[in-house]
């Protein structure tokens, strides 16, 4: 889930039944089964309780902003800019899906799962130090489900919300299994009501919009950086989901224009943190004396994160990209074994799930639960859905490009496709088979170039075209592009997300994830499988399932994921010895130099 992330980051309340006249309230919620931590738990495992408090931290980001609100389709938003806000429930990062009060302290669900109730905390406040009401969850319902699709997606389920007096608000849901919805309610971000009211929420804005969360905006210079304080009377910071937790006293996002200016000033000691995603950099680009010296910890994290999926994603809303067999052939012109020894240094797995690096991707052939969820769609998917498991080609071994590029041709050939003067046609229109790679980044360009050039062995001509954060933005968010590089992020408990990713409701619907135009009933089904699972056995098979159908779809050209957070910060920055497995938790970081360090005690 973009988490956002997460991306960063769903199921069924563990609520125990009062009895017939309703549900008896409780401090969190679970996919299955109890929470890991109880009712009266004090802090999360994996903080350090007595991290200090203060400092400066400064971070980077890429590109340029243009306003202070995340949650609409116009402009793009502020790096952090969610910081501000707080959400009913908060999700730990040690349970693959468990939700604990936030704003809300309790919640209350009835045995047949029909509604939710969530409970307010009388200290909530905003930071104008009014207090948060039922009724500005149900305006931030109603807003964000009518100025974004991702969120009318989200919340599709909902048939009402309404206030039950001032701290207590009632979600009722449509007829339907949908197991995940009460918690991804408890996900929502709850805005002001008395502050929107009269101004244009859709509209961009460099006016910091008020907020209840841990940190407000304190400075900002437009597109370039922006400074977040922590709000030094926070209402929450006491509880048990918060012991630990937002120790920065500011935290300040400088803008560069590209990564290999972003890297200068980081080992210039421009800022403090970076997470490194390209691995001849990670390889190659921080043997400078800081990290000889100890100044500059760089170390590898493993995480048992879903990859999700990254690739060259086909626009097959296009014509040129209309037959599967040619997105399959094209994709038989990546050469993954050359791009990771060449340019990554061996330092990358090839992708083949979109739910890479977890127990929920497919392997071998469908069987027992998941064969049975197939069978009813056999004929109107792919057949090797059945017959083997997916392999994304590979160049290993003498003649490996060559072979490919043999078996392309021959796809392309049956796919009614020939070679006239240099150039591949389709037969039947006379009309040349080429198209536009977009990118957002030159980083990008190195690894696209060769596969361009393989492509033109084929008599395909393809081209790139990177443009800004901004234009980029646009035009991915229109749909208007022949193919783009991606990254679907996926949770342990994957849900209503996946109709924005995937279901044919989203395909032509501007800002939605569903950029590959994906419209396909029996994909639908699945999905549908997915939301409605009772137990985590039969939410295995249904993700497995999807999984299959979208890489036989060939929707994409898988790259490769690492399984590791790479990080390299000055030393000042400290972190808890043992992170949580699905999480890096930078939240629970601290400043070694923080104005309350003296009193800190170990971790």
């Amino acid at each position: 889930m973009r988490r956002v992330a997460a991306g960063v980051l769903i199921g069924l309340i563990a609520a125990a039944v009062a009895g017939p006249a309703g549900a008896q309230p409780r401090h969190g919620m679970a996919l299955y089964g109890e929470p890991k931590y109880g009712p009266d738990f004090r802090h999360f495992d994996y903080v350090n309780p007595n991290a200090p408090k203060g400092g400066k931290v400064t971070l980077q980001a890429i590109g340029s902003f243009d306003t202070l609100n995340p949650f609409t389709l116009r402009g793009v938003p502020a790096v952090g800019a969610t910081l501000i806000y707080d959400t009913l429930m908060t999700g730990s990062g040690d349970e693959p899906f468990t939700e604990y009060g936030l704003l809300a302290e309790s919640v209350e669900m009835p045995a047949d799962r029909s509604s939710i109730v969530f409970n307010l905390r009388s200290a909530a406040r905003w930071h104008d130090g009014k207090p948060v009401t039922a009724d500005d969850v149900v305006f931030s319902f109603n807003i964000l489900t009518e100025s974004h699709p991702f969120y009318r997606s989200y919340y599709g389920a909902v048939d009402t919300v309404a206030a039950e007096g001032d701290r207590r608000v009632r979600f009722t849901f449509k007829p339907g299994d949908n197991r995940e919805l009460p918690m991804i309610i408890g996900q929502l971000p709850v805005l002001p009501k008395h502050y929107w009211q009269g101004r244009d929420f859709q509209a961009t804005t460099l006016d910091p919009p008020l907020g209840s969360g841990p940190y407000r905006i304190a400075a900002f210079d437009p597109g370039r950086s922006i400074v977040y304080e922590r709000v030094a009377d926070y209402w929450g910071a006491d509880l048990p989901v918060n012991v630990g937790r937002n120790n920065f006293g500011s935290m300040a996002y400088e803008y560069y224009r590209d990564a290999s200016v972003a890297l200068q000033a980081f080992r210039g000691g421009l800022y403090d943190f970076r997470q490194e995603n390209v691995a001849k950099t990670w390889a190659t680009g921080y043997g400078f004396d800081a990290v000889r010296d100890g100044k500059v910890v760089k170390e590898e994290i493993r995480n048992e994160v879903p990859a999700g999926m990254q690739g060259f994603v086909f626009n097959t809303r296009r014509p040129v990209f209309a037959n599967p067999k040619v997105r399959w052939a094209i994709a038989h012109a990546f050469d993954f074994e050359w791009t990771n020894q060449t340019l990554f240094y061996g330092a990358y797995k090839r992708t083949e799930s979109y739910f890479e690096n977890s127990p929920l991707q497919s392997q071998g052939v469908p069987q027992g639960r998941e064969l049975a969820i197939l069978e009813p769609l056999r004929g109107k998917i792919p057949a090797e859905v059945f017959e083997k498991p997916y392999r994304a080609p590979s160049t290993d071994g003498p003649n490996g490009l060559r072979h490919n590029l043999l078996e392309a041709k021959r796809l392309l050939d049956e796919a009614g496709t020939d070679v006239r003067n240099g150039v591949r046609v389709d037969v039947a229109t006379g009309k040349p088979l080429d198209f536009e790679i977009l990118l957002d980044s030159p980083t990008f360009e190195r690894v696209t170039l060769p596969f361009i050039e393989n492509l033109k062995r084929l008599g395909i001509r393809a081209s790139i075209r990177t443009v800004d954060t901004a234009q980029y933005e646009n035009r991915t968010r229109d749909f208007d592009f022949d193919m783009v590089v991606h990254v679907w992020p996926q949770s342990l408990s994957p849900g209503n997300e996946q109709t924005g990713f995937w279901g044919s409701a989203f395909a032509d619907r501007p800002g939605s994830e569903n950029l590959a135009g994906v419209r396909n009933e029996a994909v639908d089904h699945l999905i549908g499988e997915i939301v409605r699972a009772d137990s985590r056995e039969d939410l295995m098979a249904a993700v497995s399932a999807l999984d299959r159908v979208l890489l036989w779809g060939h929707y994409v050209v898988p790259h490769w994921y690492s399984g590791v957070y790479r990080v390299a910060y000055w030393n000042r920055l400290k972190r808890p010895d043992a992170l949580p497995p699905y999480s890096i938790s930078f939240d629970s970081w601290w400043l070694s130099d923080a104005p309350s360090a003296a009193t800190g005690k170990a971790p």
